[in-house]
Order: structure tokens, then sequence, then C-alpha cells
């Protein structure tokens, strides 16, 4: 039966549980959505604080868009990449590097694009959306890293037009990166789900990959998704605080 708590003090034994099990569990996926970097304060999508709430995302991240004025395109993410530079990875982050730190066995896959997981210094990740940071050539496919500056528009190789190397709605995921998380969630002990909706797929299906392989499912978030009815454990409160204690309690064992 799922055991759902809150980060409160007569709820401690819970969490010390949950610390038990993640501590013992390997090997340990991990799956990352946007909730864990508001609290670094990233605006969301979705949120009533989202990013130009006078535009709805499906109207700026998609290639129809970028074909038709890729100028409005580009100044969106530019406006993004100064708001996510301006920002730190927070506790959540941190938490999570220290867990893989801990693990011979560890993957992280984030569907968020700012990289902030890397910058935490976590090693084993898939930016399974991409990074808003990396450029590609549309033309000859090149691809860069700006993160100090905004890159041109025009590829310096052979003039293409560049974009950023993020997923866009309509497009597919990449294929090797996919693979490489479900064939990681067939065989994982323990999945920790934090900060995520549990609506975007396919990413929202490692869970129950997990769950079916006969693994443990621990969810981390502010609110109920989908996946809280499958989750053995469902732990309401901000990604930070919580794992923050979890790594407290694995650390004092």
């Amino acid at each position: 039966m799922e055991k759902r708590t809150e980060f409160r003090k007569e709820n401690l034994s819970i969490l010390r549980e949950v610390s038990v099990l993640i501590k013992e569990s390997e090997p340990l996926l991990i799956l990352t959505g946007a909730g864990v970097s508001v609290e670094s304060g990233v605006p969301t999508f979705r949120g009533k604080d989202g990013l130009w709430n006078r535009f709805r995302a499906e109207e700026l991240a998609t290639p129809q868009a970028f074909k038709e004025n890729p100028e409005m395109v580009w100044k969106w993410y530019m406006w993004r990449r100064s708001i996510i530079r301006n920002v730190s990875p927070n506790p959540a982050h941190e938490s999570i590097a220290f867990l893989e730190s801990m693990k011979k066995d560890f993957l992280l896959v984030t569907q968020n694009v700012d990289g902030l997981h890397k910058r935490a210094g976590s090693k084993n990740v898939i930016e399974i959306h991409g990074n808003i940071f990396i450029s590609k050539c549309t033309g000859c496919g090149k691809k860069s890293f700006d993160f100090e500056s905004d890159s041109d528009m025009i590829c310096e190789e052979c003039g293409g037009l560049r974009r950023p190397d993020v997923v866009w709605f309509g497009e597919s995921l990449n294929k090797e990166d996919i693979d490489r998380a479900f064939s990681f969630a067939e065989r994982a002990s323990l999945i920790l789900v934090v900060g995520t909706s549990g609506v975007v797929y396919p990413a929202a299906h490692l869970p129950y990959v997990v769950k079916e392989r006969g693994g443990k499912v621990v969810e981390i978030n502010i609110e109920t998704t989908p996946i809280t009815r499958i989750a053995d454990y469902f732990l309401k409160g901000k990604s930070g605080e919580i794992l923050s204690f979890i790594v407290k309690e694995i650390k004092r064992r």
C-alpha cells in the first residue's frame, strides 16, 4: 500500500524509512521535472508565472514557429537563457548529485533543459528534452555550448540557420536516449520521481516500467500526479527540503 506523508516533524519516521530504501537500492533511477528547477527560480511553461504568458508554448516551441519567425523564437530563447544564467542549482540538484556519488549503478533522466543538474555536479544524466544552452545548425548539424554569451543565429561553418538544441512540440526524442532510459528502468530496483507533472511522455512511463519489473517507486512533489497512484511512497513538499533531509539521514547512518 502506498504511504503518503508531508514534510512535517510528525512524519519523520516515514521519511527515514525512505532514506533507508534509497541508501540500500541499486540500480537507482531518478526522474526529474520542472518542479525541481522552480525552486531555483526558473519559471515554468504551465504555471501562472509561466514564460511569456501572452504566448502559448505551442506557439513558440515548434518547428513551424521557427520556420515562420526564427527571430521571434530566438528572442524567446535568449530571454529564457538570461533568466537561467542568473539562477543556481538548489538543494534538490545538489542532493541528487550526492546520491549519484554514492552509487555505482545510477542514472538521472531529466525533462528540464536548464542544465542545472550538470552545474550541480551530476554526470550520468540524460537531458531527454535537450539543453537550452546548446545550439545546433540546421544545415551542417554542428553543435556548440553557449552559456556565457548568446550564439549567432547563422552558423560560422556553413552559413546555415542555427536553432536551440531542444526537443520542440511535434518532434521526436533522441532514440538512443530513450532506449538507454528504458533499458535502465527495466532493471532499476528503485525510481525516485521528483517534481514532474507525470503527464509528459515517454518519460512519464518510466515509473510504470520500474513498477512492472518489481521495483519501488518514490514520488516527491508539492501535489499529487497520475504517478501517485502507483507510488510506494508519496512525499508531499518541496523537493529541496525533502531531499536534503534524506541526504542528511543517509550520511548520519
